[in-house]
């Protein structure tokens, strides 16, 4: 017959105890339904560039006379039959795009991507000119950041360590949207 004996492992350091179930837990999203929200066509605006190349070169021009371009993009998101769907723009048939765009180099970054939602989401038909800001936007987290560290297509989410002086930062933000969009 043998005899079993233990040994408990001892230690100067306290035990770590994890923290509540509460603690550091993400703030609730909620999603609400497509059918809540109403959609509609504005104008065909014409493309700003007829070529990559004519948009990197643009960059360049915007760089030299402002420095480097802030660029806010704003994640929406529904559901339709319990299943997460992100809004986008289409863009003449050919494309879709999150809703945002470039900064003015004046501008404040939350303020200042309002502005543009603004002009993007508003329906047709609103007056928007650029006062009034909709302060219903619920700008959230930053939920990525992109970085173009040359007049070149490639952006990294990271800035490599031999640029000093980035061309373009692109920040993707999630935004709560209403219970529903308001009536007209």
């Amino acid at each position: 017959m043998s005899t079993i004996t233990s040994t408990a492992l001892q230690t100067s350091y306290p035990p770590l105890l994890p923290n509540s179930f509460n603690a550091n837990q993400p703030k609730t999203i909620r999603l609400y339904p497509l059918s809540n929200y109403t959609f509609g066509t504005k104008e065909t605006q014409p493309e700003e560039d007829p070529s990559v190349l004519a948009r990197l070169k643009r960059l360049e021009e915007h760089y030299v006379e402002h420095g480097m371009r802030r660029t806010c993009e704003g994640i929406l998101v529904c559901h339709e039959h319990n299943h997460p769907h992100i809004l986008m723009l289409q863009i003449a048939n050919a494309f879709f795009k999150l809703p945002g765009d470039y900064l003015k180099p004046e501008d404040d970054e939350v303020e200042g991507f309002k502005m543009r939602l603004n002009e993007r989401l508003a329906p047709v038909g609103s007056q928007f000119s650029g006062e009034g800001v909709n302060e219903e936007w619920e700008i959230g987290d930053t939920l990525a950041q992109w970085w173009r560290p040359n007049f070149e297509t490639f952006m990294y989410p990271f800035i490599p360590a031999h640029v000093t002086r980035p061309k373009e930062c692109k920040k993707l933000y999630f935004i709560q949207l209403p219970r529903q969009s308001k009536s007209p």
